[in-house]
């Protein structure tokens, strides 16, 4: 596991589309404790995937740094903006605005790619542009279906939707995708993560937390978040760094007393 360092971007695509912007990334150190980042850290060595993760309606990039700090120890740069219009703090909050997210997530993704060809920035030379994935959470997981939409997804090699569903019909199947849904979610319903899942025909996997709501298996220390980080993290690692280990771990990853596992990824 890496150091985990984290730095905020005030990034803008519009006037009226504000996106400030918090990335997590591998850092020079000793590891610290699950969900530890120090500001403005020393990235570390190597080049780096990177992953764009997209919050819920109402939520903040910070509310998921336990899970962001996770995957940035494992090996990925994180990138998390705050929606001008479903984010907690927005002045004038405007739900519908969803539809507008995929647009400022690639826009996002390409600002940040841009800083690690930057010289002088810290990313410069850490970013590996050829290895790009989204996740999400409810919104957020709307979000990164609509993100892989052929005006958006092109380069995507993964996505991973958290209590959410589609956006459109998407249509880059060189994503390989992960659904992390719980069963019981009184918020966006199981079937809609399913229906979503069944009509993909290309690499796709699916997790089920059993009796699951909406999102209190995020929580570090909930029913079935070993289960969603440890397949978070090797769902990643496999799409990104072609790890063959990682790969062969999904299946025992997601299968617990909290969780049930489906794949077709071959």
């Amino acid at each position: 596991a890496f150091a985990v360092g984290v730095r905020s971007l005030s990034l803008r695509r519009a006037a009226d589309r504000p996106l400030p912007t918090t990335v997590w990334y591998p850092a020079t150190g000793a590891a610290g404790a699950a969900g530890s980042a120090r500001t403005g850290a020393a990235v570390a060595e190597g080049r780096f995937p990177l992953v764009l993760f997209s919050h819920g309606l109402t939520g903040l990039p910070q509310y998921y740094a336990t899970l962001t700090t996770r995957l940035a120890a494992a090996g990925f740069v994180v990138a998390a903006p705050a929606y001008p219009y479903t984010n907690h703090d927005a002045t004038t909050k405007n739900f519908a605005d969803v539809t507008n997210q995929p647009a400022d997530a690639t826009f996002v993704i390409d600002e940040v790619l841009r800083l690690g060809q930057t010289s002088g920035d810290p990313l410069a030379g850490h970013l590996d542009p050829e290895h790009v994935a989204a996740a999400g959470h409810s919104a957020g997981g709307f979000t990164t279906a609509g993100l892989l939409a052929a005006r958006h997804g092109a380069r995507l090699r993964a996505g991973i939707v958290i209590a959410g569903g589609s956006m459109g019909t998407v249509t880059t199947p060189a994503a390989s995708m992960l659904f992390i849904h719980g069963d019981a979610d009184p918020t966006v319903s199981y079937q809609t993560g399913r229906s979503a899942y069944d009509r993909l025909t290309w690499p796709k996997a699916f997790l089920t937390v059993v009796g699951g709501d909406h999102s209190a298996y995020l929580g570090s220390g909930r029913d079935g978040n070993t289960a969603v980080v440890a397949t978070m993290t090797d769902f990643l690692r496999a799409t990104l760094y072609g790890d063959v280990a990682a790969r062969a771990r999904l299946a025992a990853d997601g299968t617990s007393a909290a969780t049930r596992f489906e794949q077709h990824l071959s």
